[in-house]
Order: structure tokens, then sequence, then C-alpha cells
């Protein structure tokens, strides 16, 4: 039976019968009669979880494969040391391994550009566009950049100088010729 979006479980001799539910105003749990005979309490066996009460988690299936596991074990008797499994062996400390610095300023790339080829990559993700669809003004201006150096915070600082003051102009000049 289903009130107020709570399920009541019932007897199951009331099914199909038309009953009179009763229950108070702060109570959880649920009357019913039926031919002038009460049955009851039942509590919720499913809805909104009441104030002040908890329902514990359900077991996993690995939670119940461990119950059945102890249920066997106390049966059978026994120790906790054979489920435990063989005692670990006494750990000794392991050799320090060598350690050799690294020869090369920038090992993993992180400072330089490897090639051309890969500051042209990286530019194109910056600007989110193929190089190809840049004109060849400034298309130039990458290659004179890149002919200079490949530190990566240098190539970035000025590509994004240079299109952010190529911007600026070409809004300049709108407004310019708007105004006019």
């Amino acid at each position: 039976m289903q009130v107020d979006g709570v399920v009541y479980e019932v007897e199951p001799a009331l099914a199909g019968e038309t009953v009179t539910l009763w229950w108070g105003l702060f109570d959880h749990e649920l009357f019913v009669e039926h031919a002038d005979q009460r049955y009851g309490p039942f509590g919720p066996i499913d809805g909104p979880i009441p104030l002040h009460r908890y329902r514990s988690f359900r077991k996993s299936a690995t939670d119940g494969r461990l119950d059945r596991i102890e249920a066997l074990a106390g049966k059978l008797g026994l120790p906790r040391a054979a489920l435990d499994g063989p005692t670990p062996a006494a750990i000794t400390p392991a050799a320090i391994p060598m350690t050799v610095p690294f020869i090369d300023p920038d090992p993993f790339r992180e400072l330089h550009f490897p090639n051309v080829l890969a500051a042209k990559l990286a530019i194109a993700d910056y600007l989110g566009r193929p190089l190809a669809k840049l004109a060849a003004e400034d298309l130039g201006t990458i290659n004179v950049l890149l002919d200079r150096t490949l530190e990566r915070r240098t190539v970035i600082a000025c590509v994004r100088g240079y299109f952010r003051e190529r911007e600026a102009k070409r809004r300049q000049e709108e407004d310019s010729g708007h105004a006019s």
C-alpha cells in the first residue's frame, strides 16, 4: 500500500479489501482497520527515510562473500591466522639506486620547441585555426620569429602580442570607417 510516496506492507489477507488507514501526525507506523478489527503497526518498507532513522548500506557481492567465508570459518573452527595467510618475511632495506644528473638543461623539451614544425603546430593550436588559412603577411611574421628563436615562452608571447596588436588596428580602422 502506498501513502504519500511511502510504501507500507500490510497483511496479505487485506489484499483487495476496502480499509480505513489510521496514523498519527508524527507517527511513521500505519494502522489498518477492516470490519471493526485493527491491524498494525506497519512500518514503511520503501520511500523517504524518516528523520533520525538510518538505513544500512546494501551489501555488495564482495561483502556477502566475506560474510559467507567468515561463517564457514566459524563452523570449521579455523584460527584467524589461517585466514590471514602466511606471515610476511622481514623487510630488508633496499639498496639506494645510483643517481645521474641531467646533462641537458631542458631534457623534457619544456623550455624549447624541438623543431620549427612543433612550434608551428603549437601556434596553430593557440590560434585555434590552421596556419595555412592565415594571411601571407602573418605567416611571414611567424616564420621570421621561428628563425630567430624556438623558446616556448618567447614564441607564444610574440604571437599573442602580434595578433592582439593586429586585431586592435583592425578594430580602430573599423571604428574610424564607421565614424566618417
